[in-house]
């Protein structure tokens, strides 16, 4: 059993899961939101960056891709798609609002998706290897790419999930291990996919939420071998799960219009949630005995209409836990509030506190994270849509919007913005921080921003 390490974030006593030969490390980020899942900092880096100011290294990443970059020590890892023959207008595009487009072109151009190692020192290429070369089995939305979901390291191996173009295991010097074909089914209004897969105790656990045949499973990752497969009753989703290691148990969380909480050795659902429908886009976040999970609300005249709901929730759940008509608290749910502002970006914690960024509008929502209460609500000056989940550090928050802007905000009972970092170009990418550096992924490059 994974043995769970105690310590103190803000007012939260946090267990957080570990392994005697791997144990969590601040020059490490070995997947979507770093080693906890939690977009919690644990080392110190640069306030202040641009395109040119504590630029350790930058390179031209040809292709697409939204995936964030991961980090193990020394080498840095992260994914694209690229197609043979480039094409300008193959790459994503800006979001306009109104749902956007459905890119059905893009199925006629043949990609090579690859996975990219770099030297995280000076940022010079180790090893690129290709671990598939075809055409796309799906179009995507004008915005999205056929490399958004972030890769995965224990420091043996790198898994690299394409979504519905196959999951791919590399050794650390490239070597192709084995690969597998989960198969390949419509999404939503032919927009993509985006969930991340999540690594622990030696198993890949991915969300494979679609139109036709929905299912989580668990892959063995020294062989590629499918431990458990479970069948779920929900469309198209976008957000990862996460690995939830409180005071009580292991938990798998997974969204959807119900949440849902499996126990990652057999897939045996331990307990469910009614979100009241809304999508789940926002990864969920857990912070101690606290996790926190929410809906987009949506309001279009479709199925998902609804949602928009936040939830505390306190370990050792099993069955329905969802709260009776009128009530906002349980056994095993602390509190609910509606309209939270939970929408594509996941949520951030410091301090006592809970950070929620709302898509378009540049809006900020600070929730008490003990009681549900709000702290403010208030629109960060001048900022583009949000679209890139935040990290926190000791003491500050940093939101990148789609423009490449960082926010730092102090993590007080009001809006106060220290500084903006501008590094002009499209940004979706989540920042991968590791080793007193930061990892930050445009369109087009990756830059390593670092004290010189």
């Amino acid at each position: 059993m994974t043995p769970a390490t105690k310590l103190v974030i803000g007012c939260l006593t946090v267990f957080t899961a570990t392994t005697l030969d791997n144990p969590a490390s601040a020059d490490r980020w070995s997947q979507f939101r770093g080693d906890q899942m939690d977009g919690i900092a644990r080392t110190q880096h640069p306030q202040r960056w641009s395109e040119t100011e504590n630029v350790r290294w930058s390179v031209e990443v040809p292709g697409e891709g939204w995936s964030c970059p991961v980090v193990w020590e020394n080498q840095v890892f992260l994914t694209a798609a690229v197609p043979v023959t480039e094409s300008a207008s193959s790459g994503p595009e800006e979001y306009s609002g109104g749902g956007g487009s459905r890119r059905d072109d893009l199925t006629r151009v043949t990609y090579r998706w690859q996975v990219i190692c770099l030297d995280a020192t000076t940022g010079k290429e180790i090893w690129r290897q290709t671990a598939r070369e075809g055409r796309p089995t799906m179009g995507r939305h004008s915005s999205n790419t056929y490399a958004t979901e972030t890769p995965a390291t224990d420091g043996r191996y790198v898994y690299a999930y394409f979504g519905m173009t196959g999951l791919y295991c590399f050794d650390m010097a490239g070597n192709k291990v084995w690969e597998k074909d989960l198969g390949s089914y419509p999404m939503r209004a032919g927009w993509g996919t985006s969930s991340s897969p999540v690594l622990f105790d030696d198993k890949l656990f991915l969300q494979v939420d679609n139109e036709q045949q929905s299912f989580l499973v668990a892959i063995d990752a020294e062989t590629g071998d499918e431990v458990w497969r479970v069948d779920r009753d929900e469309k198209s989703q976008y957000s990862s799960p996460i690995l939830w290691s409180n005071s009580r148990r292991d938990e798998l969380i997974v969204g959807g219009m119900h949440y849902r909480s499996y126990d990652p050795q057999t897939g045996t659902l331990l307990w469910k949630l009614d979100m009241e429908k809304g999508r789940s886009s926002a990864t969920p976040l857990a912070v101690g005995d606290r996790l926190y999970v929410g809906t987009e609300y949506r309001n279009r005249g479709g199925a998902d209409d609804g949602g928009g709901f936040l939830f505390a929730i306190k370990p050792g759940g099993s069955g329905d836990i969802t709260p009776p008509a009128g009530q906002s608290q349980t056994e095993h749910v602390a509190w609910k509030i509606e309209r939270s502002g939970i929408q594509m970006a996941s949520p951030a914690y410091c301090n006592g506190k809970l950070y929620l960024l709302e898509r378009r509008s540049g809006v900020i929502h600070c929730v008490n994270a003990e009681t549900g209460s709000t702290v403010y609500r208030s629109r960060v000056p001048r900022a583009r849509a949000f679209w890139s989940s935040p990290w926190t550090d000791s003491d500050r928050m940093y939101c990148v919007d789609t423009s490449g802007t960082t926010y730092v905000l102090a993590t007080g009972d009001e809006l106060n913005v220290l500084g903006t970092n501008e590094i002009n170009e499209m940004t979706w990418s989540t920042p991968a921080i590791a080793d007193a550096a930061v990892y930050f992924r445009t369109a087009s490059k990756l830059y390593c921003i670092a004290t010189p």
